[in-house]
């Protein structure tokens, strides 16, 4: 299975870093490498990942910040967490925010993989393969590829509403938070990128009606739901 998952790493120690990726990638893993927090949520926004390996203290936004961003958007992708302090309100802290394990530095490599895998066994039901497409209702969604299909009949979907449809993905049928989603794919939730947002929002209603068991509710004054029956 290890082939197949895609963990985002994010620590601002070079040294380190480099040589966690390296460790990680030779256990048959693919791995980002991220140098700060704002980095690593950015990567997160745009990629598929499968795990994720947040340092607490880095500069920019610390492991924390980056881990609740990512929650808002994500529920139940796993989390890591390094730090270099053992105090019980940063491990306190780490599982509230929703982290699934929590490593103290200095830490043996061998011990990372195997949390590594122990998590993904847990999170992924066994030895079930993870992909990177999704289904909705008679719907398959590839988020790399932009295509949404029906029936054989294929869609190619623009960077953003992929970007908009992955989010709405994750989290069917729960609600998806609207600034989250505008921070996420347009880096700032202001009244104009809030307009933009709903365009892409009709455009992918207007896709979705080939399946009438689909749809996405708005939420009012909080965002949308992904309605799959």
């Amino acid at each position: 299975m290890s082939d197949k998952v895609k963990i985002l790493l994010a620590e601002d120690d070079n040294n380190l870093g480099m040589l966690l990726e390296s460790y990680i990638k030779a256990k048959g893993y693919d791995v980002d490498l991220a140098r700060d927090g704002k980095q690593a949520l950015e990567k997160f926004n745009e990629g598929n990942y499968h795990f994720c390996i947040l340092d607490v203290m880095m500069p920019e936004m610390d492991g924390f910040s980056v881990a609740k961003e990512i929650r808002t958007i994500d529920k139940k992708i796993p989390i890591l967490f390094l730090t270099a302090k053992a105090m019980k309100e940063d491990k306190l802290e780490a599982f509230s925010i929703g982290g699934d394990d929590y490593m103290t530095k200095p830490f043996s490599m061998e011990e990372l993989v195997a949390r590594i895998e122990a998590i993904l066994k847990r999170s992924n039901g066994g030895d079930e393969v993870m992909d990177d497409t999704y289904t909705i209702g008679r719907f398959t969604f590839d988020p790399m590829k932009r295509i949404i299909n029906i029936d054989g009949e294929e869609h190619k979907l623009t960077t953003k509403e992929s970007q908009l449809l992955k989010l709405l993905a994750k989290n069917k049928n729960q609600v998806l938070d609207r600034q989250a989603a505008l921070r996420a794919i347009w880096g700032d939730d202001n009244y104009f990128n809030g307009r933009s947002m709903d365009v892409y929002i009709a455009k992918l209603r207007k896709i979705l009606k080939a399946d009438e068991k689909i749809e996405i509710m708005n939420i009012h004054g909080k965002g949308f739901k992904l309605l799959d029956q």
